[in-house]
This record gives structure tokens, sequence and C-alpha cells, in this order.
């Protein structure tokens, strides 16, 4: 089974959904509805009851140096809204630490 989860997204606005039951996460562009939904409940062991996507297109950048200018573009990104089932919660910063110590 490939890596569909890329990393969860701590933002403001993303912390503002958790009261909701909901939590954003990084994912793969190629990920689709039913694979999302089945990576956050093999990792978290929760119940997932609804999944939103939002693909965030690749914006171009242009950069002015000595040399000359230096264009290019961002990489496109995939993020994924996911609602839990009521009274299940996700403790997205205890997942964080044990990343980080691997």
């Amino acid at each position: 089974m490939r890596q569909v989860l890329k990393r969860p997204i701590l933002s403001e606005k993303s912390s503002s959904f958790e009261p909701q039951g909901k939590y954003v996460f990084e994912v793969i562009p190629s990920a689709n509805k039913i694979e999302i939904r089945r990576a956050v409940e093999d990792r978290y062991n929760v119940k997932v009851t609804n999944v939103h996507t939002i693909t965030q297109r690749p914006t171009s950048r242009t950069r002015w140096t000595g040399r000359g200018v230096i264009s290019g573009k961002t990489i496109r990104r995939k993020k994924a809204i996911v609602t839990l089932a009521q009274g299940q919660t996700i403790d997205l910063l205890g997942d964080l630490e044990d990343t980080s110590q691997d």
C-alpha cells in the first residue's frame, strides 16, 4: 500500500475545524477520497464519515537577480478535510512528535 498521507496541516484555520470533528491533511496529488479515508482510518483507528479534497494549482514565481530573471512554478498540492464520527478525535501534535524522533 502506498503512502497516501504526507502530513497533517496545522494552521489557525485548520485548528478552527477541530471542534467540529474535521482535520486537514496534505496528501499525494493522485490520491482519491477512498484511499484517503482508508489511510486515516488505518493510521489513527477512527471512523471517517466524510472526505473533502482541495487541489492547489501551481503558481508562477519570478525572481530578479543580479544575473537575470529566474522563473519557475510552485508544486501542485492536494489537501483533504476529513470529518470523523461523532465523539472521535485525533491527537495531531502527538503524531508529529512521534515522526520527528524517527
